[in-house]
């Protein structure tokens, strides 16, 4: 009988096992996978004790060498095979990160290795980035406490010690907006999703493999009640996470809160004629990715020509099959728990009895939303066609291919549309682009033909890491 493969805690980067494990399972067939350390809150409270210790070891690394040791850990995440467990013989290439990311989420390898190569992208160029959460200034000042940019001096306060992040199941990619930390000389505490701890985990192995001090890294697996003590005792956090989990936390300047996106594609009165020049963009809006992430589009928003666009767009979706996680041209995720994917679909059922609605997709699909392929279970792409923007419809989000379209008049719309992470407004309306330039509702704003998905480098797309964790003090220096 072969012996699973163990995943540690990670203890200021030094691995530890514990008696408490959870085993990892299969969705295809029930079968463990591997053995995961859980890390006690009693255990993370006393580790975090350490924590201005932990960061001033990471403080003594020049930000220069900080991004080389990002330039060799997006290399070896993305080629080397490293250890799952550095006090074991387990070793972990790409393939197999990839075969054991899908076997317990539900990822499909194909869309894993899609998400292997963006943070592989997102490390390789993190100056970049950096540049664009900080709007240019260089931190080569971190290494001294002040400096000069644009002719004036500059400092910044730290306002964490570490920063927590509390890691969803959903998508891979989600992991590049914690990345940054380490340029910033943050030692990072991370719990890792329930069925993903694959991904943080390798994360951490390449850092620390590319030369990055131990102190810099904390993992630990673990139950819900882990996360209370990493989102109090942190300077700082990030909190994935539904809407209902999340909804305590919004109010506190300390955890910079990652709920549902509720993104968008929003059209002119003038751009509504020419749908179906954008039909694909609309599309990869709502499908990329397998629909898992919080910037694809979960709503069109149309002044005119509405059902149109939701009828194509239904005929174009539902051609998007179940197909097992090793085919390359799966574009689904499967739910690890049948009875979740079960349970939204007999919500969105539900809804639809309620006036205003009607799901175009269950018009082209007689066998329903639900599809079992190869033991998984999976929810096909849905598209419904709002009358009503009052609907309770018109604002929901689920973790697949799911769109509501909505009609609304132009005038209605920018203050309708509600809370927006990322909104692509299509439209040469110059009055209409100054109104979504000013609507306070868009976090994230796309004028013209950009998918909701397509993430610059140099532009955060939730929150910003650095003014989380810095804040631009007044300073003056007596010459």
């Amino acid at each position: 009988m072969s012996v699973l493969p163990h995943l540690p805690i990670l203890r200021a980067g030094r691995p530890y096992r514990s008696l408490d494990v959870e085993v990892l399972r299969d969705v295809r067939t029930g079968e463990p996978v591997a053995e995961v350390s859980q890390a006690a809150p009693g255990l993370i409270a006393r580790d975090l004790l350490r924590q201005a210790e932990n960061r001033r070891r990471l403080e003594e690394v020049p930000y220069r060498e900080l991004l080389e040791i990002c330039r060799r850990a997006a290399d070896l995440f993305a080629h080397a095979r490293l250890p799952l467990d550095p006090s074991g013989e387990a070793l972990q290439g790409p393939e197999e990160y990839l075969n054991q990311l899908a076997s317990t989420t539900g990822m499909p390898v194909a869309l894993g290795r899609l998400n292997l190569g963006k943070i592989g992208s997102v490390l390789a160029n993190i100056e970049a980035v950096l540049d664009g959460l900080t709007r240019g200034v260089d931190l080569e000042l971190l290494d001294r406490g002040y400096g000069d940019a644009g002719g004036r001096r500059l400092s910044y306060l730290r306002l964490a010690d570490s920063l927590g992040a509390i890691l969803p199941n959903n998508s891979p990619g989600v992991h590049n907006l914690w990345l940054p930390a380490i340029p910033l000389k943050t030692p990072l505490v991370l719990k890792p999703g329930s069925s993903e701890p694959w991904t943080p985990l390798r994360l951490a192995n390449a850092f620390l493999a590319a030369g990055c001090p131990p102190e810099a890294f904390s993992y630990y697996p673990a139950r819900h009640a882990a996360a209370t003590e990493i989102l109090l005792k942190t300077g700082r956090s990030l909190f994935f996470g539904d809407a209902a989990t999340v909804a305590s936390w919004r109010a506190s300047g300390k955890v910079q809160v990652h709920g549902p996106g509720w993104s968008k594609v929003i059209f002119g009165e003038d751009a509504a004629p020419s749908w179906r020049d954008h039909l694909d963009l609309v599309a990869d809006s709502v499908a990329v990715n397998g629909g898992r992430s919080c910037i694809n589009a979960s709503g069109v928003w149309m002044p005119a020509h509405g059902f149109e666009l939701a009828q194509a767009l239904a005929e174009k979706l539902a051609a998007i099959p179940a197909r097992a996680l090793d085919d390359e041209q799966a574009g689904l995720a499967a739910y690890p728990d049948p009875g979740v994917a079960e349970g939204i679909s007999r919500h969105i059922d539900d809804e639809l009895k309620i006036p205003g609605a009607r799901d175009l997709t269950a018009e082209l699909r007689p066998a329903g939303r639900i599809a079992k392929v190869d033991g998984c279970t999976f929810l096909l792409p849905t598209v419904i066609h709002l009358t009503d923007l009052e609907h309770p419809l018109a604002n929901a989000e689920f973790t697949f291919p799911f769109v509501t379209v909505v009609d609304c008049p132009q005038e209605q719309l920018l203050e309708a549309i509600g809370p927006t992470l990322i909104g692509t407004v299509i439209s040469e309306d110059e009055s209409f682009r100054r109104q979504a330039l000013e609507c306070s509702h868009i976090d994230r704003l796309n004028l013209g033909a950009v998918p909701t998905p397509a993430i610059s480098w140099d532009q955060p797309h939730e929150g910003n890491l650095f003014e989380l964790l810095y804040h631009q003090r007044a300073f003056q220096l007596a010459s």
